[in-house]
């Protein structure tokens, strides 16, 4: 066939199921590119095939042959190469020379490549590869693709680093990637990073995406000051859809070999988790053996009755301080053991539980345990109408246990009745209650059966006003918002009454409005008092999201205080602390939360709060609190994330002490974002309750698509830095979430 040198012929070649007789037609076309077909496009059905080349030959039924610039298209293929044959026989081509298969996006390039048609088969020397849904890619001796969704490679490297970077890669002798079931499995593995081994392994096998998949996770290290070096290799075993379990050797150098095993379980009516630690052989404890259990079970028995456990224990009172890196778990004081359920029976709720606690006790700082429950039962009811009245009833029995303290049993029954008046703009509610409380405690001396019959009365009154106005030139909607809130409430001598779980309320803008200025049913209040606050609103109108609010409160006392628990003394003063608060979201940066406790009679602020964020674009995220308690604590905070660039990210967060002089909370971190891997830098230095001080570091690498190498700060930063945001899942960030089952 003579040769072209501008022109293409193109065999117009039909897939096997042509009518028998019918030609091999060949037809001229113009020098155009072949654009492939998208790659999400059906390619099971039968499809005309194009060839185009500078030489083509054949015999009509049995071969084609071409050379020469050769181009090959049919539906979801394109192949390019120097040389191909192509056999209608056996609907089987091999391209060799300089070889391009792109394969519905899937890429091959070699310098020998057979590809099956029928079965979409193939085998390729030498070639390289990159799998658009895996987003990887690699080179191989020998690669073969046995179907749609299954490959395999010998002699191979595996990355999903973008062209040109190598940052990281496995070197493997066997590579299976298995679609169908979402796994790839690599025997004789090499981790490589910036070309220096990191990792030698007989074997690894990871999902190829988000789905979780039972094998050795990548091990982790990092060193506190409490243990030294720390090295774990944990196992996970996805033994179901809804059950698995993660088993980590940890290795501590100043203590020995610590197991934590943790389990999780998820069926239609019951879900929970259980884990354990434990450590036989604590050397820095003279080989004392130490653990911490814990279990939290909750299940649905029906549509209205369900149930939970919470069981956890710890060996001794350092465990957390000892063992744990982290500040939220070393901060733990008691460790509850309950068991609880609630029936919803429509317009009632029975709920019932037994709680006790084991108490880890600071020995700078001794606490009083907290009594036992055994049992609490709970009914509450509520019918919003009857005729116009709002009817509630509060009704609990408890029995109170403790080792060194008074026990007995308490019962209270506080049935109410309120009668709301609403109009559009005003909302007046009087309400009318009887407290009854019940005791029978386990002492000799004094009688045994005491109780108490108190009634309440209330008096809440809203009115609301709008109007229209503006900020720096943003239309909004402003509310005045006066309310008032009056409580009766005779004196009753509670002095012979116990004290089980009494205490006196924090005051502030919410129990306010509350009846009673004591938590717990030990104590009501003896009041005659109107508290006053006005509240001020600013809200978009377009969206009815709420900018800004302010808000300004005061109790008026109109008699002495009268009821008190032990060892306090009464009120004098005939007016409460000014309450106020500034709250909301002026811009979509800006957002303010603070908080003022003001004594009118000493003309000093008693508690104060204040925290403002910044956060422009997610990943950068600047945070500045402080926090104020006479005769107690004064601390300013101080945390951000802020993205330098695509790249460059910096973490941090300081808490201190003004009243301590001395930091309580000290973090430090750098992240790096390459795209195909994140590396991350995390100091760390806190105070425990024994006011030791816990130091650790961690280094962390995270290779996209494949796995973490080192310790999880992660953790760490997202409760210490609020706002903070995996700079791997930034919107600018092109790849996928790292696949760790239990995150």
């Amino acid at each position: 066939m003579s040769h072209l040198a501008r022109w293409l012929i193109v065999a117009a070649i039909s897939l096997p199921g042509m009518a028998a007789g019918q030609s091999l037609g060949l037809k001229l076309r113009l020098d155009r590119e072949l654009r492939p077909i998208p790659p999400d496009e059906q390619t099971d059905q039968e499809s005309t095939l194009f060839i185009a080349a500078d030489e083509l030959s054949g015999t009509e039924g049995d071969y084609v042959d071409a050379a020469g610039h050769v181009r090959l298209r049919t539906r979801g293929r394109v192949v390019f190469a120097d040389k191909l044959f192509y056999s209608l026989r056996d609907d089987t081509l091999t391209a060799t020379g300089h070889v391009r298969v792109d394969r519905r996006g899937d890429v091959l390039e070699g310098k020998s490549v057979t590809v099956n048609m029928r079965n979409d088969s193939a085998y390729a020397e030498s070639p390289e590869y990159y799998f658009r849904q895996l987003n990887a890619r690699g080179k191989a001796e020998k690669l073969f693709i046995d179907s749609k969704t299954h490959i395999r490679a010998l002699g191979a490297t595996y990355s999903t680093c973008k062209v040109p970077e190598d940052d990281w890669y496995l070197r493997v002798g066997k590579l299976d990637l298995d679609r169908k079931e979402d796994e790839g499995v690599a025997r004789n593995v090499m981790v490589f990073f910036k070309n220096i081994p990191l990792l030698y392994t007989p074997y690894i096998d990871f999902p190829l995406s988000n789905r979780r998949k039972s094998g050795l996770l990548t091990p982790t290290y990092g060193t506190t000051g409490k243990s030294g070096f720390e090295f774990t290799q944990p196992v996970y075993l996805n033994l179901a859809p809804n059950f698995d379990a993660t088993i980590a050797p940890r290795f501590l150098a100043k203590r020995g070999l610590m197991l934590n095993n943790e389990f999780r379980y998820l069926m239609p009516s019951f879900r929970g988790i259980a884990s354990v630690e434990y450590l036989p052989n604590d050397r820095d404890r003279q080989g004392e053996r130490r653990y911490a259990l814990a279990l939290r079970h909750d299940e649905a028995f029906s549509n209205r009755l369900t149930g939970y456990l919470n069981l956890q224990k710890a060996s001794d009172d350092l465990y957390f301080v000892d063992l744990s890196n982290r500040l939220a778990v070393t901060s733990i004081s008691n460790l509850p053991r309950e068991a609880g359920f609630t029936y919803a029976g429509g317009w009632w709720t029975l709920s019932g539980r037994t709680q006790k606690f084991q108490t880890l006790q600071d020995p700078r700082a001794p606490i009083v345990p907290p009594y036992a429950r055994l049992p609490q039962l709970t009914l509450t009811a509520l019918e919003p109408d009857v005729r116009g009245f709002e009817a509630q009833l509060y009704s609990e029995f408890v029995s109170f246990s403790h080792p060194t303290l008074l026990n007995g049993r308490r019962f209270t029954l506080y049935p109410s009745l309120s009668y709301p008046l609403q109009r559009s703009f005003v909302t007046i509610t009087p309400k009318l209650g009887l407290h009854q409380t019940f005791y029978d405690l386990d002492r000799s001396t004094l009688p045994s059966n005491e109780s108490r019959t108190i009634p309440t009365f209330s008096l809440d009154s809203t009115v609301t006003f709008e109007r229209d106005t503006s900020f720096l030139g943003t239309p909004l909607l402003q509310t005045l918002e006066p309310r008032l809130y009056y409580v009766y409430i005779p004196y009753h001598d509670q002095s012979r009454l116990p004290v089980f779980d009494t205490a006196l309320a924090d005051f502030n803008l919410a129990q306010a409005f509350s009846e009673n200025q004591f938590v717990g049913g030990d104590r009501i209040n003896d009041a005659n008092q109107l508290t006053g606050a006005v509240t001020s609103r600013l809200i978009d109108p377009l969206d009815g999201r709420e900018r800004l609010r302010l808000t300004l409160g005061e109790r008026f006392f109109f008699g002495e205080q009268r009821v008190t628990l032990p060892n306090t003394p009464p009120r004098t003063q005939s007016r409460s602390d000014l309450l106020a608060a500034a709250t909301g979201r002026m811009t979509g940066a800006w957002y303010i939360d603070s908080a003022l406790t003001y004594d009118v009679n000493e003309r000093h602020q008693d508690r104060s709060s204040l925290s403002l964020r910044y956060n422009p674009v997610p990943g950068k995220v600047l945070n500045a609190g402080y926090r104020f308690n006479r005769d107690s604590f004064e601390q300013t905070d101080l945390s951000a994330q802020w993205a330098l660039n695509d790249r460059w990210s910096t973490v941090g967060r300081w808490s201190y002490s003004l009243r301590d002089r001395r930091s309580t909370t000290v973090i430090a971190g750098i992240e790096y974002n390459a795209g195909c891997w994140v590396g991350r830098f995390v100091m760390q230095e806190f105070v425990t309750l024994t006011q030791d001080s816990v130091r650790a570091f961690f280094v962390q690498l995270e290779l996209n698509g494949l796995s973490k190498i080192g310790s999880n700060p992660l953790d760490i930063l997202r409760q210490n830095v609020a706002g903070y945001q995996n700079i791997n899942a930034l919107p600018q960030t092109q790849f996928n979430e790292d696949y760790y089952p239990l995150q």
